[in-house]
């Protein structure tokens, strides 16, 4: 049986695992860094032409050609946005690495109980936190940027995108949808407080139907009932696996 931490013993895993967890977004950082030029023009940018491969899968949804520059207006947003989108890349790439830090620092302090599920619910963490940000990259960004860039108030005005509120736009979608993912694993943990239950889940199903229709809305403001739809669905599944995970949960037993 080992022996009880003291203060200052947490306090020097704590320095470790900050250490270590800084180390490995310094070499993340860097690895992004150095090929962001080619992952702006694949990835990040792809989105404002209509060559890219969602548009053409969606086929009939969007007609006539589509092409938004995105301008710069200060010389030195090209630097800071190209070292900003490196160390989110970073943070998105280590994110597993950050959890598994966060779990060896919370779990001598856990109970046998209390560590029960918990490597799964890390584990699940990490996966739906990717899930949330491909379908925000591959689905609700597009759809989104594309209603958008495209409308327009008038005849005469050019429609040009700043640099730094594609990028902005690009990341907020994209980690909304991966926190938004973590929805089960929420209830996972309030129902191991006692906080909610199956039976109190399903009583709310249909208030919960109409919230989620009203965050598809505001997510994806294009206004026709397809979209709205294809955002909709992955939401209204994420409710329903909430319910099965507290179901399936110790508080539940």
């Amino acid at each position: 049986m080992s022996k009880e931490m003291t203060f200052w013993d947490h306090l020097e895993v704590l320095r470790w695992s900050i250490l270590r967890t800084l180390i490995a977004l310094m070499v993340l950082f860097l690895a992004a860094f150095a090929v962001m030029p080619s992952l702006f023009d694949s990835v990040i940018l792809a989105p404002t032409t209509g060559e890219f491969f969602v548009y053409k899968w969606l086929g009939g949804l969007f007609t006539g050609d589509f092409k938004i520059d995105i301008v710069n207006i200060n010389v030195t947003a090209p630097f800071f946005t190209h070292m900003r989108t490196a160390f989110l890349m970073a943070l998105v790439v280590g994110f597993p690495y950050l959890l598994v830090e966060v779990w060896l620092f919370v779990k001598p302090a856990l109970y046998k109980n209390e560590k029960k599920g918990m490597g799964l619910a890390m584990l699940a963490v990490a996966l739906l936190f990717y899930l949330g940000c491909a379908v925000g990259y591959l689905l609700i960004f597009p759809l989104t940027f594309r209603f958008l860039a495209g409308y327009h108030i008038g005849t005469g005005i050019l429609t040009q995108i700043s640099l730094n509120s594609y990028i902005s736009t690009f990341v907020s979608i994209i980690f909304i949808m991966g926190l938004v993912f973590e929805l089960p694993v929420l209830a996972w943990v309030l129902s191991k407080f006692g906080l909610v239950n199956k039976q109190m889940l399903r009583k709310y199903r249909r208030h919960a139907i109409v919230i989620l229709l009203i965050l598809a809305a505001v997510i994806t403001p294009t206004g026709d009932p397809f979209t709205l739809t294809v955002v909709f669905l992955p939401l209204y599944l994420l409710y329903e696996v909430s319910i099965a995970v507290v179901r399936n949960a110790p508080s539940e037993a």
